[in-house]
């Protein structure tokens, strides 16, 4: 990766919780730090980076986006969940899921290019 260069963000924020690589997309994490820049408040992140063996990762038939190095889970709701979710995709990210029920709220967002079983761009719920 490219020296690091963003602002509002530290690499162990990115790294796996599993293992502790972290293989982020130096063109995903830009457009974060632009999203970030534009909201004006801090993101928490909760979930970047996921090696495969990552227990979230392990059982699934296919890896999901966050082994790509190209997802966080940003942890949000109300206000600042809404502003992420209007402002998400004029910054490129087409991958957009929320979950604002619980204790535990967060935005997905991911600039995966998309195939026939994760059509891009798309926006779900969890």
């Amino acid at each position: 990766m490219k020296d690091w260069d963003f602002l509002n963000f530290k690499p162990e924020e990115f790294a796996c919780s599993h293992c502790g690589k972290q293989e982020m997309d130096y063109d995903f994490l830009q457009k974060l730090q632009d999203l970030r820049t534009c909201c004006g408040f801090s993101f928490v992140i909760t979930s970047a980076y996921r090696c495969l063996e990552h227990p979230v990762e392990i059982n699934k038939k296919t890896p999901g986006i966050h082994t790509l190095g190209l997802a966080v889970d940003i942890l949000c709701s109300h206000e600042k969940a809404f502003n992420i979710v209007t402002l998400a995709s004029s910054f490129g990210f087409n991958g957009i899921g929320v979950n604002q029920k619980g204790n535990s709220r967060f935005i997905h967002l991911d600039t995966y290019k998309g195939n026939n079983s994760r059509p891009r761009p798309h926006i779900w719920s969890y």
